[in-house]
């Protein structure tokens, strides 16, 4: 699909997923001033609600008035109306800031009432007016209002469908955004009205172009027209114009297509309705019809336009429609600064679905850890419950048949069973303790602080490249790491990956300051040999972080990994400066790594009956340094 095509998607989405237009002669003809009852302020959620049946002028015309109206109420500021429909004016006036701080300050009688619902409606399609991919945490926020608004059987479900609709249309996902389409349609209480019925047409057209169907596309949009006049729409009129831009820009008469977006162009100009996506259209129906010029001038409009609006994400399509234009005219210096614009909006961009994603996976560890912990919770209280109830019902039996020696002797039963399963919670509780001691020695907090800083210190360099290869490398290395908390035993060959990771990255920190070997013996099989997760990693960090600091010369790590004496043996010798005192450093936190492999190791095999140990040696002897660590564990098979 062409660029046009794309942007007119884009505006038209906004224009009838957001702007709620409609019209019910009978509630809205008439603004009366009447008796008021508690609560102190008059319900306009109907008046409200009837907006899906007016034209977006009559809309704006009934907000300036009611705005008016209750703006001379000495009360106004604890009326949650007021706010609204002074938040509707300052919308229309373009200033969005100033709208959602006024939408804020709606409050509503009880905790998720109507009046909150309407809030969260119109705070929700504010985020979500640029027309941008809307993020994870925000649909989040969007299913919880609809879940509410559907259990209190609410007048406003509807808008939260809509909601739905609109965001899987601006993240691509079509399938999902015919589904809540539909169901928004279904549950409108005025499905019936002309008004109604023309904007379910608007969002046909739309899927369809999504489709490249033209076909489907110009019988919508001559059904919305059909509709639009016979309600005197005049905005929704307009708008089958620029729908019928892209109708002809498919069918590649571009004369025709130019024509019908300069009608559009001209009547938001003339309407004080301009938007940056107008610019975008227009100026690229110029360039395919061959006048570069004039596609210029919109498309460099289009830019100082969207400047003049912070809260709207800034996009690259502008500077891609120059560079064609440019590149038509012969001008390729100036092609090429657009490129250079569009590449910094785009890595921008690029940098900020990765950080999103890895937020989605820390949420989804979090909410994975804390499901563990409350199945556990559960079923020690189940457990607990099932103990009081059985010990209930033998003092219940000792007392009604005076049995006393049969009651001793289920008593003592009893305790024998609660002594093993004391047991096995105490086992259990040991190794929980074990697996968080394990969690919070894995990654240093300060190793993670520097590694961040150091991809900042690279973004901020232009090393684009480089910090792409350090983020890719810092993302594994988390991911990795999540993954294996919930092991007991991994492969060598992912253990030898996290280490490939962590170590390049602290290479990138450290530069130039020391080299590293992995050597893996030929008799191991490094897809079926398993190992404890993060056994090596913190005698690695212990030597880069203590060994090499302050060295004069450039360090150098090896880890092996081989068979000896039918045990596996893993050998960490870094050229260091060796065990010692160090001024200004801990020595409780440099003996972490060696008690936390003892217990696991207590824990693992030992405990087992099986034979597993490790050493730490010092190597400051004679003009020879470093640390040479040797751990020796069973040899498990996948």
């Amino acid at each position: 699909m062409n660029t046009i095509a794309k942007t007119l998607i884009t505006l038209c989405t906004i224009c009838f997923l957001i702007i709620p237009a409609c019209r019910n002669k009978e509630n809205t003809t008439k603004v009366e001033r009447q008796p008021v009852k508690k609560p102190a302020f008059r319900d306009n959620l109907s008046l409200i609600l009837s907006f899906d049946t007016l034209s977006a002028a009559a809309v704006k015309k009934i907000v300036y008035q009611q705005d008016s109206l209750l703006g001379e109420d000495p009360d106004k500021e604890s009326n949650p109306y007021y706010h609204y429909f002074h938040a509707r004016k300052y919308v229309f006036q373009k200033q969005r800031d100033s709208g959602l701080i006024a939408y804020q300050k709606m409050k509503g009688l009880n905790p998720d009432d109507d009046i909150e619902l309407l809030k969260t409606s119109r705070i929700l399609t504010h985020k979500m007016a640029d027309g941008s991919m809307v993020t994870p945490a925000l649909m989040g926020q969007i299913f919880a209002a609809l879940k509410i608004s559907e259990q209190r059987h609410s007048r406003l479900t509807h808008y939260f469908y809509d909601l739905l609709a609109q965001a899987y249309f601006q993240n691509g996902n079509e399938k999902k955004s015919i589904e809540y389409a539909a169901i928004y349609f279904k549950h409108n209480p005025f499905n019936t009205h002309l008004v109604v019925k023309q904007r379910y047409f608007d969002i046909s057209f739309l899927l369809a172009s999504r489709l490249g169907d033209f076909k489907k596309m110009a019988h919508y949009n001559a059904q919305a027209r059909r509709l639009a006049e016979q309600v005197g729409d005049s905005l929704a009129i307009a708008r089958t114009y620029d729908n019928e831009a892209q109708v002809y820009s498919l069918q590649l008469q571009t004369a025709k297509a130019l024509a019908c977006s300069k009608i559009y162009f001209n009547y938001l100009k003339k309407s004080n309705n301009l938007n940056g996506i107008a610019y975008n259209n227009l100026a690229t129906a110029f360039s395919q019809n061959k006048q570069p010029d004039s596609a210029i001038k919109y498309y460099k409009a289009g830019i100082a336009f969207e400047k003049r609006d912070t809260s709207v994400r800034q996009k690259e399509i502008y500077y891609n429609g120059l560079i064609e234009a440019y590149k038509m005219k012969g001008d390729f210096a100036h092609a090429l600064q657009a490129a250079d614009s569009a590449y910094s909006i785009e890595l921008r961009n690029y940098k900020a679905i990765e950080a999103v994603k890895v937020a989605e996976i820390h949420e989804k560890y979090q909410t994975e850890k804390k499901d563990r912990n409350i199945a556990e919770l559960n079923s020690r209280n189940k457990l607990n419950e099932t103990i009081i109830k059985q010990q209930r019902w033998t003092l219940f039996l000792a007392l009604i048949i005076f049995l006393s020696l049969v009651s001793f002797f289920y008593s003592f039963y009893r305790q024998q069973r609660l002594r093993e399963k004391n047991k096995l919670l105490k086992s259990e509780n040991q190794r929980l303790s074990v697996e968080q001691k394990m969690l919070q020695a894995q990654l240093n907090p300060h190793f993670i602080f520097n590694a961040i800083a150091n991809l900042q210190s690279l973004i901020a360099s232009g090393h684009a490249d480089e910090s792409v290869c350090y983020l890719r490398s810092f993302s594994e290395l988390l991911r990795s790491t999540l993954e294996q908390n919930r092991k007991d035993f991994i492969e060598i060959d992912e253990e030898i990956a996290s280490l490939n990771n962590y170590l390049r990255l602290q290479q990138m920190r450290y530069a130039d300051v020391f080299d590293y070997k992995i050597i893996v013996d030929d008799q191991l099989n490094l897809n079926e040999t398993l190992i404890p997760p993060m056994l090596v990693q913190p005698f690695v960090e212990n030597a880069i972080e203590h060994g090499f600091r302050n060295i004069g010369y450039k360090g150098l790590l090896t880890i092996s990994f081989k068979i000896k004496d039918g045990l596996l043996a893993i050998e960490i010798d870094d050229n260091g400066s060796g065990l010692g005192p160090k001024p200004k450093e801990n020595p409780k936190k440099q003996s972490l790594a060696q008690v936390i492999l003892k217990e696991r190791i207590d824990l693992l095999f030992t405990a087992n009956g099986q034979q597993a140990q490790f050493k730490v040696s010092n190597k400051r002897t004679n003009a020879v340094t470093g640390v040479f660590v040797e751990i020796l564990i069973p040899i498990v098979n996948d």
